[in-house]
């Protein structure tokens, strides 16, 4: 498989992947698992009903970039039981690796999901489900089609709220952090003038 260098980060706290310049998360999976994601369970023991195989430790091929040097790896990252206490927003979001193979989200290349796709793409791994996934991303959180980005900007206007007002959908926000994405002041701005246009 291909191998690429590591992503540059823009002024606007996007991450620049130059194969695939639509893909603009703006976390990396460092600041995902260090502001608190998925219950502290991402790289718990599994077995994967794609490849009918187990596994455990898988995120011990990321230890070499320094990802979890100031966390708790059995709490934050291996645990077996979610704790939406850990999790950046205190809620739980998301739904269960059961439920995304059974919907055929899941590809035997990366048996964890989207999550373990990015973490692998984001240090280097080209592969052939790259557009797939990918194209998850943009329909999750990208700039123009990303529904819960957009959603969670409309209801932060529609409400009167500030963009970083975390009373408004936790859940929501939870969501974009494990899709590698924040809400920011500029994302904020340009949603709300492309829609004032439109009215």
């Amino acid at each position: 498989m291909e191998k690429k260098p590591l992503p540059e980060r823009l002024n606007n706290k996007t991450y620049f992947f130059e194969d695939y310049p639509e893909f603009k998360p703006n976390l990396s999976p460092e600041e995902i698992f260090n502001k608190g994601a998925f219950g502290g369970t991402y790289f718990r023991p599994i077995y994967s009903s794609v490849t009918g195989k187990n596994y455990k430790n898988k995120h011990k091929e990321f230890e070499k970039y320094g990802w979890f040097k100031n966390l708790d790896v059995k709490k934050m990252v291996t645990s077996s039981i979610c704790d939406e206490s850990i999790n950046f927003y205190k809620v739980r979001a998301g739904s269960s690796l059961d439920a995304w193979e059974k919907s055929g989200w899941i590809d035997k290349i990366d048996p964890y999901g989207w999550f373990q796709w990015y973490c692998r793409f984001f240090v280097g791994r080209r592969c052939y489900d790259d557009e797939r996934q990918i194209g998850r991303w943009n329909k999750y959180a990208g700039e123009y089609a990303g529904r819960y980005r957009r959603r969670l900007i409309n209801m932060c206007i529609n409400n009167n709220k500030e963009y970083n007002d975390f009373t408004v959908s936790p859940v929501i926000r939870q969501g974009l952090l494990h899709w590698a994405y924040e809400l920011n002041l500029n994302d904020y701005k340009r949603h709300k003038k492309n829609k004032d246009e439109q009215n």
